[in-house]
């Protein structure tokens, strides 16, 4: 015997499966949507990134091509001050900043540099005074000017003493002219008058050419060595050059 259901009860539950199956309609239309979507944005964006890739590239090859290739370091001429020997098969080319503390502490290095090897070496001395050290420039041209009268090691060396000690300055260099038995008067003038300028304005652009933007930097036999390296490191590289 079946059971027939109270009118009521029958609209109840046609109802009732109306409802779930327009919610369950709804909600495969919602996934199926949203994969539609998903699918469109990736393949729209697809090209989008290829294409700024695409041009990134371009941009940085195009940057490595206009990046311009450090100049050879100037040679030495009748203008240099060097210790050791003139025709040295291994040739140190260092510039220096007089007031730089890293200078300071290679200038033991290649005072050990110079004892340790001699003539088998020509070791030039030129100048990179950076501008933010605001004794550095003068003490360039005070070394520069007792180079004129014969003297440039001695004020080179003076020089960083001076920085070590605290006691840079325009003074300074004109009291040690005279200890060094320099032509005061011809000292004074240099230095007061400027006039060796122009030579290390020139260093400096050169070096900087050859790829120096820091202090010290030595070339040896050409090859840019940058910092304050301890002396084993400048003697493997001499060694090797040497055939040591």
């Amino acid at each position: 015997m079946v059971e027939e259901l109270h009118p009521v009860s029958r609209k109840s539950g046609e109802k009732t499966n109306f409802f779930l199956g327009f919610f369950s309609g709804m909600a495969l239309l919602a996934v199926v949507a949203f994969f539609v979507l998903l699918i469109m944005v990736f393949v729209g964006k697809q090209p989008v990134d290829l294409a700024v890739n695409a041009e990134d590239n371009t941009a940085l090859a195009a940057e490595e091509q206009q990046a311009p290739e450090a100049a050879p370091v100037p040679p030495v001429t009748d203008a240099d001050y060097f210790i050791g020997g003139k025709n040295a098969k291994v040739v140190l080319i260092e510039y220096t900043d007089f007031e730089c503390p890293y200078c300071l502490r290679h200038h033991d290095t290649a005072k050990q540099i110079r004892e340790t090897y001699g003539d088998k070496i020509k070791f030039v001395g030129r100048n990179f005074p950076l501008s933010f050290h605001p004794e550095s420039q003068k003490a360039a041209e005070a070394v520069e000017c007792a180079g004129e009268q014969g003297k440039y090691w001695q004020m080179y060396d003076a020089a960083f003493a001076a920085n070590e000690a605290g006691e840079m300055g325009v003074e300074k260099w004109k009291s040690e002219a005279v200890k060094l038995g320099l032509n005061a008067s011809k000292f004074n003038d240099c230095l007061d008058s400027g006039k060796t300028v122009s030579k290390i304005d020139e260093q400096m652009a050169s070096a900087s050419a050859a790829g120096v933007d820091g202090t010290p930097a030595t070339f040896v036999n050409g090859q840019l060595v940058s910092g304050a390296l301890p002396f084993e490191s400048f003697k493997q590289i001499i060694d090797g050059l040497l055939g040591e």
